[in-house]
């Protein structure tokens, strides 16, 4: 990435799927986990997962923190704007002038909770609005009544308005991308399903997003790719139960059974089965499959490996995420 980029924009690589490095800074006396990540483009999840040991609160002065920045590109058209629900991940393909580099930006961000789904499709933007007015919907009103209390008819712009100071309306009837007034909760599901971002990073998007520009929200917990002739997975823990968890392993599988020349390569099962149980978001390069030891008996067959060594993977994919 050119030093003068801002974090989490990447030159849109050439023949590879991958962008970005992992790296490790030294924590200030006074800083969270929180801190670090806004200051580094990640989320609570994305910080929390790539650091389990350390303290979200106080991880201390000078303890080495792990920036998790290694990603590979979601397996969807490379335009516009693509949400990945399962790695709570937004990437922006913005059009580029002649002579420009191509480049792919990324953000963390908050999405729907349980009960409040961000939903899946393609849209498009419809509208943008600076310091909106934010009216509290059925569900809203319906909860402070069973609290005692009555809910505003309008929060307007300011401090108190959970939209933040910009908002992007989407295609889906009510539904949109936009800041917020507690930035603590990007990278977890805390939304009534709309997608936020970091004050700052929707501040960046909103003058530079069209209306019209395409959405496509996705929920892809695995992410397979190429980088410099070699196979690469990178997984997360599904949201929730997902039917076709499986399914989407499959689709992985089968971009990564052809080398980057078009040859069928088989894979090192085991390593792919371990890098899945662990869902901890890290792009892994897979290894070929290891030869057969001596005395062996004709190798397996591929559909065979893939059964034998991630058998017990549909269950864990299949597992509720709350």
């Amino acid at each position: 990435m050119p030093a003068d980029w801002p974090k989490g924009h990447y030159p849109l690589p050439e023949g590879s799927d991958l962008i970005g490095q992992d790296y490790t800074v030294e924590a200030g006396a006074e800083e969270t986990l929180l801190d670090l990540a806004r200051e580094h483009n990640l989320g609570y999840e994305e910080i929390r997962r790539a650091n389990p040991d350390l303290s979200v609160w106080m991880p201390g002065e000078d303890t080495e923190v792990v920036i998790p920045a290694q990603r590979l590109l979601p397996p969807v058209p490379r335009e516009g704007i693509v949400i990945n629900l399962a790695e709570l991940r937004l990437y922006y393909y913005p059009e580029v002038e002649e002579g420009e580099v191509p480049r792919v930006e990324t953000y963390p961000i908050g999405i729907g909770r349980e009960g409040f789904d961000t939903p899946l499709g393609k849209t498009e933007t419809t509208m943008r609005i600076e310091n909106p007015a934010w009216y509290p919907p059925e569900s809203v009103r319906q909860e402070a009544a069973a609290r005692g209390e009555q809910a505003p008819a309008v929060v307007p712009p300011g401090p108190d308005n959970p939209l933040g100071d910009y908002a992007i309306l989407l295609g889906f009837d009510g539904y949109l991308i936009h800041g917020t007034n507690r930035p603590d909760g990007i990278g977890m599901r805390a939304s009534r399903g709309c997608i936020r971002l970091f004050p700052e990073d929707i501040e960046s998007l909103f003058a530079r997003v069209p209306v019209g520009t395409p959405v496509h929200i996705i929920n892809r917990p695995i992410k397979a790719g190429w980088h410099e002739g070699a196979p690469y997975v990178q997984a997360y823990r599904p949201l929730e139960a997902q039917e076709n968890g499986m399914a989407q392993l499959l689709e992985a599988l089968t971009l990564l059974s052809q080398s980057a020349a078009g040859e069928s390569m088989a894979l090192d099962y085991r390593q792919l089965r371990g890098v899945l149980d662990a869902a901890d978001g890290q792009a892994v390069a897979i290894r070929p499959a290891p030869a057969p030891a001596p005395g062996v008996a004709e190798a397996e067959s591929e559909a065979g490996g893939l059964y034998e060594h991630l058998g017990g993977q549909q269950a864990v994919l299949a597992a509720p995420e709350v």
